[in-house]
């Protein structure tokens, strides 16, 4: 026994000099990562609920579906179960009170008015991003609409099945004004510094990604709550806060105090695509998230709002006709009421209204988001 406890020894310790007998090879930059785990932290200033908001777990899970049935569950339930975020200011936010606001609460509004021409007959839990993904996996909820990128490894390797890109966002990074200087800074500028960063997200990767192509050295800050992130770049803790430009945007004016001396940087780092999701192998489910979106970007390019779409009932115009249910047959290929799409914009409102009442406050411009007639990238597939 001992001889073998000695070879065996013998063998640990070769492997080991065997794998630090010879380097690697150098890299441009040293990263030394700082990982602080933290449970939903409140964001420094910002409005939060008096206790944690909803998860998957708070709440029974649904029954299980098989594949291809979800949207008859969700019919015979008589209420979407829709995954959105909880604490993001502008896209998925619950106040104290337990009301639910933002961007993608609104898309979860508008397929419950699809569905049930109740766009309240919708029952919301709050993510944190560890856990978003295996809530749609499990069916614990029907729709994941909680500000998520579209990308390859989350297609095909998660089983997801993404629904239009409802917001096309950008991974940014935020500094102090007297750190860098103004938004025309490179990364040089942030030679060492201490970068503030969510984990499970793909801002991470893209984070060191970025910094290594750039030859720069940082120590990336890690939390699992992008409000702790947020609080702690308040306090002095990061140089620098990196997350989409949506979120720097939005957080950064409801939660920094002194929010004028700090500056977004020109830099786009990614492209990330954000997207409602479903779980792969459900067609019609899918279908159902595709084009109720589609109907709502289509609404604004026909001018058709919530306040005068009572008026468009009577176009002679075939596309008007067909997209509000007053003739053709589309709401019943998906399994709805034909005037489904009608009952979207009547009870939430079209892509812009649906964008202006969310976004407007926090000064974020259309861009990329505006209609493809404007120089966007927003353009509905023909429902016809």
């Amino acid at each position: 026994m001992g001889k073998l406890f000695t070879l065996f020894a013998l063998i640990i310790v070769a492997s080991l000099l065997a794998a630090c007998g010879t380097p690697a090879a150098a890299t441009p930059i040293t990263v030394e990562v700082t990982r602080i785990v933290t449970s939903e932290a409140p964001a420094a200033g910002a409005e939060t609920p008096s206790g944690e908001a909803p998860t998957a777990a708070s709440s029974p899970a649904p029954a299980p579906v098989a594949g291809g049935e979800r949207l008859q569950a969700v019919l015979d339930r008589g209420q979407l179960i829709c995954g959105v975020h909880g604490s993001f200011q502008g896209f998925g936010f619950v106040d104290n009170a337990g009301n639910w606001s933002g961007f993608d609460v609104d898309f979860c509004h508008a397929w419950a008015a699809a569905l049930f021409n109740d766009a309240d007959a919708v029952e919301f839990r709050g993510l944190s991003a560890q856990e978003r993904f295996t809530a749609l996996q499990s069916g614990e909820v029907d729709v994941l609409s909680r500000n998520s990128t579209w990308t390859w490894t989350r297609d095909t390797e998660l089983g997801l099945t993404f629904g239009p890109v409802t917001f096309y966002d950008g991974q940014a990074i935020m500094a102090r004004a007297d750190t860098v200087g103004d938004a025309t800074a490179g990364l040089d500028a942030l030679e060492g510094a201490n970068v503030c960063v969510q984990s499970g997200t793909t801002t991470e990767l893209n984070l060191a990604d970025q910094f290594r192509a750039a030859g720069v050295n940082y120590t990336p800050v890690v939390f699992e709550d992008q409000n702790a992130a947020f609080q702690a770049y308040d306090e002095g803790r990061c140089d620098a806060i990196t997350s989409d430009r949506s979120q720097l945007a939005t957080q950064g004016q409801a939660v920094l105090q002194n929010f004028g001396e700090h500056v977004m940087l020109d830099l786009v780092l990614s492209k990330e695509p954000l997207a409602p999701a479903v779980a792969q192998g459900d067609d019609k489910w899918a279908d159902v998230i595709h084009w109720v979106v589609y109907g709502m970007i289509q609404a604004e390019e026909l001018g058709i709002t919530s306040e005068n779409v009572d008026e468009f009932l009577g176009s002679e115009d075939p596309v008007v006709r067909r997209l509000l249910g007053a003739e053709g047959e589309l709401g019943a290929k998906l399994g709805l009421s034909n005037d489904f799409i009608y009952r979207v914009i009547k009870l939430v409102g079209n892509y812009g209204e649906v964008y202006e009442r969310n976004l407007s406050t926090y000064n974020l411009a259309r861009g990329q988001n505006d209609l493809w007639t404007n120089g966007g990238l927003m353009y509905a597939m023909p429902l016809r």
